[in-house]
């Protein structure tokens, strides 16, 4: 005989609900601890750049005439492996039309710029590899970044392979130093990968969804004014390389004249005429110039179209670019004008390096505004 059932009893109750399905916790990734990986990367590469000025400058570069990756780590231990370093110096150009005559000692002084230039290379592979294959073993980079973070690695080797075709020029029959444009091409892509590394390192200190909700607010025109900045520095770094490379700080050193000129009269001298541009130090030293003159008008420009925006974070990263802005330019007269000391030179490419990664920042502001940040009152 059917139980009866009360009239209040809910007619779909027939028995026990069964436990909702749990659904898998999304995956994390430790985003912020690869911007710590990535951020080691920058401060190597940052000392790589400043290292490699000094290896330039003290004209040390073609120092060690060979490029032996892996027995190259170790230095001379002995007094017979320096004389062996030291003579093969001895057969090179440069030696002949610079260094006639240097003493064994004077040789190992621009023996161990090159030495640690190298060695900071292989340093930042090494950190790479074991923070890339460290992440990869653990599944733990983040969707889509593989690529990226590999191509880093891959860029890095690019730039080991071109800095040995930047030293085999100078070790060529009539040179005493690297061709200039190699030198620029080098500069160019540890450039290339210092903005790789800043703008991923942006990206992982937010999180994934919070940067998709910003970009709904990104600012257009900041955005194309930072892109139009991101590469006219690059423009600017790789004409003073080509200044480096010639030394062509060192000979026109009045300001804001060339020479007492407004521009050179022997821009030209050279032929064929466009080799005038890699050159010659007149036409390219006045080139150097006048992007920087271009760079203050854009970067004032973009600045005061910044004023506009009402997020503080936006406003404050194109202020900071401006200011660095300033700070380089005065650092390029003082350099030119005291002919390209050491310390100057230096302190004009860390200049670089800074400007560089600020205009990138203001760029990101543009592209990933943080919202919350708004300005009372307007």
């Amino acid at each position: 005989m059917a139980k009866s059932r009360s009239i209040f009893e809910d007619v779909g109750a027939q028995g026990p609900t069964p436990p909702a399905a749990v659904r898998p916790a999304a995956p994390t990734y430790p985003r912020r601890a690869i911007a710590v990986w990535l951020s080691i990367l920058f401060a190597l590469l940052v000392a790589m750049i400043a290292v490699g000025g000094l290896t330039r400058l003290t004209d040390s570069g073609l120092s060690i005439t060979e490029w032996n990756p892996v027995s190259g780590a170790l230095p001379p231990t002995d007094a017979a492996a320096w004389q062996a370093e030291f003579d093969k110096y001895k057969a090179s150009p440069q030696y002949a039309e610079l260094n006639e005559g240097m003493t064994i000692e004077a040789f190992k002084s621009i023996y161990w710029w090159e030495w640690g230039h190298r060695q900071l290379g292989r340093a930042i592979g090494a950190v790479w590899a074991a923070g890339f294959l460290w992440f990869l073993a653990r599944r733990q980079i983040p969707p889509g970044w593989t690529p990226r973070l590999l191509g880093l690695g891959v860029l890095g080797g690019i730039q080991g392979a071109i800095g040995w075709w930047m030293v085999s020029s100078g070790l060529q029959t009539g040179m005493w130093s690297v061709a200039s444009y190699r030198l620029a091409v080098h500069l160019g892509i540890a450039f290339v990968i210092l903005g790789l590394i800043a703008w991923y390192v942006l990206r992982l200190g937010r999180p994934e969804a919070e940067l998709l909700q910003a970009r709904r607010q990104r600012n257009e025109g900041l955005m194309r004014w930072g892109t139009v900045l991101v590469a006219l520095v690059f423009v600017q770094v790789v004409l003073g390389a080509l200044v480096a490379g010639i030394d062509a700080g060192r000979n026109y050193t009045d300001w804001p004249l060339m020479g007492g000129e407004l521009f050179p009269s022997t821009a030209f001298n050279l032929t064929p005429a466009w080799s005038n541009f890699l050159d010659n130090p007149g036409l390219v030293q006045f080139n150097h110039r006048l992007v920087a003159y271009l760079l203050v008008i854009v970067g004032l420009l973009a600045f005061l179209r910044s004023r506009s925006s009402s997020m503080v974070a936006m406003r404050g990263a194109f202020a900071a670019m401006l200011a660095m802005l300033a700070v380089q330019v005065a650092l390029g007269i003082a350099t030119v004008m005291h002919a390209a000391p050491l310390s100057l030179s230096i302190l004009h490419q860390l200049g670089a390096v800074a400007l560089f990664t600020l205009v990138i920042r203001a760029r990101f502001a543009a592209l990933y505004p943080r919202a919350q940040k708004i300005a009372r009152g307007r």
